[in-house]
């Protein structure tokens, strides 16, 4: 196997165990629920542990990986990531679900970033687009893991054995993916190379408003979809349990799919296409009369939104004004600032109402996904030569 080929193959498999370290706890948040007695409303306020653990790394995120590599940075981390989602279920409190969320936090935003900044130095150094299927490689590995709890949740595994389970299987998979990997040299920018901030700038604000939509839409599927059908429709665990798989089905197959359709048609236009198709999803989810109608909407807005946060991720890094470590992690900071309001806003609407209002009040965020779609193309070009 050739050197390029090599890293190719490892930074895409990185992707997949990464969503498998993260998407676990994801499945067993309803059985959590249910044995702590929370709320949708409760429930909603303990998910902030999570973004809330995450901003607190943002700023930083990018001196950290800068200084010490994002090879080093998920080879630390990503163990901190399964091991803090496996003590939720020996520590059953809410009060320590939300620490132990925020802890998992920290351990996302800093593997999340780096992951993401080593996709873009390969596609540097290889002239190459590989981000979308690092991400469709990502939708996969959630799908797996997806999957793999609806089935445990079938046959009535405790969250407990599953969660602990995983934690010396991702530790074996980073071993042998992370270890061996080589140090790719950084994205060429303009600006100096002094260590700062990661302060989100006008064009990173432009950015995320063209992805938000696409994240929001995604996070609340990941967190409510299975409540959203147990509350919605008299149906099976196990069929609950299929509405994150919908989504994730969609949208891994447009991930893998993407970079050519980028290539042929450009960012702008399939952005815009996407978008459409996610609108349509999220309508059909919100006026759905029974739980396979939901699970059709769930797998239109997967496809609809597939490409949609790589693609803004991307254009992030390539905006070669300063580091693109610093850019991605300013533009994820913006994201988690949102997230961190978005758990609380839509427990809160779904206890007032339902979950379906709570879905449909995402519908005006994917229409400014389709407005902003413009700023995907770079409006300067990138000079300079790399910078570590």
């Amino acid at each position: 196997m050739s050197s390029a080929s090599n890293i190719r193959w490892r930074i895409v498999a990185l992707f997949f165990v990464h969503a498998l370290a993260l998407g676990a706890i994801h499945t067993r948040i309803p059985d959590i629920q249910l044995a702590l007695g929370l709320s949708e409303a409760q429930l909603g306020l303990v998910l902030i542990g999570q973004p809330l653990g995450a901003l607190s790394m943002f700023l930083f995120a990018s001196r950290i990986i800068e200084r010490f590599s994002p090879r080093l940075v998920i080879l630390v981390m990503m163990p901190l990531v399964t091991v803090s989602a496996a003590m939720i279920t020996v520590i059953p409190n809410a009060i320590a679900m939300f620490g132990l969320l925020a802890v998992n936090g920290v351990g996302f935003s800093l593997t999340n970033i780096a992951i993401n900044v080593e996709a873009d130095r390969i596609e540097a150094a290889s002239g190459a687009r590989i981000m979308n299927t690092c991400h469709g490689a990502w939708s996969i590995g959630f799908l797996v893991t997806s999957l793999l709890g609806a089935a445990l949740r079938g046959l009535d595994v405790a969250p407990w054995m599953h969660l602990w389970a995983l934690v010396p299987v991702v530790g074996v998979l980073i071993a042998v993916v992370v270890a061996p990997m080589p140090v790719t040299p950084a994205r060429a920018h303009a600006g100096d190379n002094k260590r700062r901030l990661a302060w989100p700038t006008l064009a990173t604000l432009g950015l995320v408003a063209f992805g938000l939509g696409a994240g929001l839409s995604e996070g609340a599927a990941r967190a409510w979809s299975i409540i959203y059908l147990r509350d919605s429709f008299e149906v099976a665990a196990w069929i609950e349990s299929l509405a994150l798989p919908a989504l994730l089905v969609t949208m891994s197959v447009g991930r893998l799919l993407a970079d050519r359709w980028i290539d042929r048609f450009g960012p702008v236009r399939v952005a815009r296409a996407l978008a459409s198709i996610a609108i349509a999803g999220l309508v059909l989810l919100v006026v759905a009369p029974n739980a396979w109608a939901a699970l059709g909407g769930f797998g239109l807005v997967g496809l609809g939104i597939c490409v949609l946060y790589p693609l803004m991720l991307s254009a992030a890094a390539r905006l070669g004004d300063r580091p693109a470590s610093e850019n991605v992690a300013a533009t994820t900071l913006i994201f988690q600032l949102v997230n961190l309001g978005a758990p609380v806003l839509i427990g809160t609407v779904a206890e007032a109402f339902d979950l379906r209002t709570a879905f449909a009040m995402l519908l005006p965020l994917l229409a400014l996904t389709w407005l902003m779609a413009g700023k995907l193309t770079p409006t300067r070009p990138v000079t300079g030569s790399p910078r570590g």
